[in-house]
């Protein structure tokens, strides 16, 4: 079996103070540098459907209002060798018109450059899904790919 498309053709991460942040067409993935020897017990996290907390070591480091939606019984957060935090949260919507331009409503905000190539491997990834048997994942895209590129559906086979 074929790796999954965002492992063959990278990922487009959205620097933050804390770390980052990054997307797939299901998933939104927060990754948090904290200090080393943090542990599970250090971490409070709270995973809403529209909203995240974030303390570590009793000093908050996010809190806020979600861009979009996501499904909260999905989420989860780990700690991965004693210094990162990774959280994966689930998309309620999941295609590639969903692009989302920041983290929380008016905050971590991708900027115009971050934000057009996060939208163009969503597009590349909407393809790779319509497509199965073609592989995507060095595939440059121009044009109309904003709000998930065109729409092939209603093309006659």
């Amino acid at each position: 079996m074929a790796a999954p498309f965002e492992e063959r053709s990278g990922l487009v991460p959205c620097a933050t103070p804390w770390g980052r942040w990054y997307q797939t067409l299901e998933e939104v993935l927060i990754e948090v540098d904290v200090p080393e020897g943090t542990r599970g017990r250090d971490v409070a996290c709270s995973l809403q459907s529209r909203h995240l907390a974030l303390t570590v070591a009793g000093k908050e480091v996010l809190q806020g209002k979600l861009f979009d939606s996501t499904i909260a019984d999905e989420a989860t957060w780990t700690v991965e060798d004693q210094k990162l935090i990774r959280i994966v949260l689930t998309k309620t919507c999941r295609d590639a018109g969903n692009c989302w331009s920041s983290l929380l409503e008016n905050e971590y905000a991708a900027d115009p450059w971050v934000q057009d190539q996060m939208q163009r491997k969503l597009t590349l990834e909407r393809f790779q899904r319509e497509n199965p048997g073609f592989d995507f994942s060095g595939a440059e895209i121009s044009g109309n790919y904003s709000k998930g590129g065109p729409d092939f559906s209603n093309l006659e086979r």
